[in-house]
């Protein structure tokens, strides 16, 4: 694992290349409120002495995060708010740390030598089976590309291909993971029984990336999609996530935190908004900030790139909020697959997780933008006829079938006037 740079010359030049020296701040006045040019508030609101003294007392000061690298999406907002500053911005001090797996992270926050943490389903799951008493604040990277990607020469043309053949294919994919989930999801609802149609072989995603001989195809999560088919090119994608499962990560806090320090729990879920907006007003400067941590230095910048824009400005900023409703329904199907498998101890449900979200701080923070906060994601068109808890799902909006960002804001996303990029807009 690998912690993040703190050298205080370097900080200081990324804030200038970012424009974020306060003193270049116009005062408030009672008439005109002003903002950051990737639209934030100004000024900062600081956390109290008092939250600052709990903290330090029970040892948690800085407080430690803990993020997981390579992941798109999740690595970038957690290196925009580290690299520049965001917290330290609002009064908090904190340190970053990048983890090989969510497993990892999960270890340290049970332990307590983390506060704060970032995990997708699979992993966030464990945690609710374990009963670690965490909540989510927001959403990363929803959707992520999950595929079967087979060798450019294979004469597998879709999922329903792998039916039948003798002797049966064999696909990689790492055990326990989203990844299994999806294929396993898959196979069920495409009539694919897996040790008779399928032989499933566990594979890291490092091995994945090689395509190595005798396996069919892999099962993999961006980047290692996106590399494989853009950058080697030596396969291609012929079934993918979206129709089985809506993959989302999980930003969360441990629960005492929120409750004995809620403005410090405010200042994250603000922080994390702000890195969302920085990121879309700046995918380049975001590009070069990733480059430079050792854990994505293998990436090129194209494929940063690519990822940027497919995970953090693809969508509506909106996407960030925490629907508890919903992403519990979305999540109870892989609930019952892992209490199935004897993957988790007890049973859950939609409940569980919502119980394990507090929407509170990202509906300050919208509050504060003045977004208003939207039904459902963004990601869902007007209309849709599907059911969050029911795959297979109709057509919704990814990275596989989109390619030009939502515009925001547009017709009743805002609540009052917001400014980005040196435009105001009106609600």
């Amino acid at each position: 694992m690998q912690r993040l740079s703190s050298g205080l010359s370097w900080r200081r030049a990324v804030a200038a290349l970012a424009g974020l020296a306060l003193s270049a701040i116009p005062a408030l006045t009672a008439a005109q409120e002003k903002f950051t040019q990737w639209g934030w508030p100004q000024p900062y609101e600081q956390v109290s002495q008092k939250s600052i003294d709990w903290l330090k007392e029970k040892g948690w000061w800085p407080i430690q995060v803990a993020f997981q690298a390579p992941w798109s999406g999740q690595n970038t907002v957690n290196i925009v708010m580290d690299r520049l500053d965001l917290l330290e911005k609002r009064g908090v001090e904190a340190k970053w740390t990048a983890f090989p797996s969510g497993p990892a992270i999960n270890e340290v926050l049970v332990s307590g030598r983390y506060q704060v943490g970032n995990g997708g389903n699979f992993p966030f799951t464990s945690l609710l089976d374990r009963r670690i008493p965490v909540k989510a604040i927001a959403i990363l990277s929803p959707n992520l590309l999950h595929a079967l990607v087979v060798p450019n020469d294979s004469p597998l043309k879709s999922i329903d291909d792998l039916k039948g053949v003798n002797p049966p294919p064999t696909v990689g994919l790492v055990t326990g993971s989203s990844g299994e989930f999806y294929f396993q999801m898959a196979m069920q609802l495409n009539g694919i029984a897996p040790g008779k149609d399928v032989i499933l072989k566990n594979m890291p995603p490092g091995e994945q990336i090689a395509m190595p001989r005798g396996i069919a195809g892999v099962v993999a999560w961006d980047p290692t999609p996106e590399l494989i088919v853009s950058e080697r090119k030596t396969g291609r994608i012929i079934d993918s996530i979206f129709p089985y499962n809506m993959y989302e990560g999980q930003f969360y806090l441990r629960s005492e935190l929120i409750e004995n320090a809620p403005d410090v729990a405010q200042a994250f879920a603000d922080a994390f908004a702000e890195s969302t907006l920085w990121t879309r007003l700046n995918p380049e400067k975001t590009a070069d900030l990733m480059a430079e941590d050792p854990n994505l230095q293998h990436f090129s910048k194209e494929i940063l790139l690519q990822q940027i824009r497919a995970y953090s400005n693809l969508y509506k900023p909106t996407f960030i909020y925490p629907h508890a409703e919903f992403w519990g329904k979305v999540n109870e199907p892989i609930f019952d697959w892992l209490h199935a498998q004897n993957r988790i101890t007890r049973p859950l449900n939609a409940e569980d997780f919502s119980q394990a979200v507090d929407e509170r701080f990202m509906k300050a923070t919208f509050a504060k933008l003045g977004w208003k906060v939207p039904a459902r994601p963004p990601f869902l068109p007007e209309g849709w006829s599907g059911q969050p808890d029911k795959p297979p799902y109709p057509e919704y909006m990814h990275a596989l079938n989109s390619k030009q960002p939502q515009p925001f804001p547009e017709k009743d996303d805002l609540a009052k006037p917001w400014s980005f990029d040196g435009k105001t807009y009106e609600p």
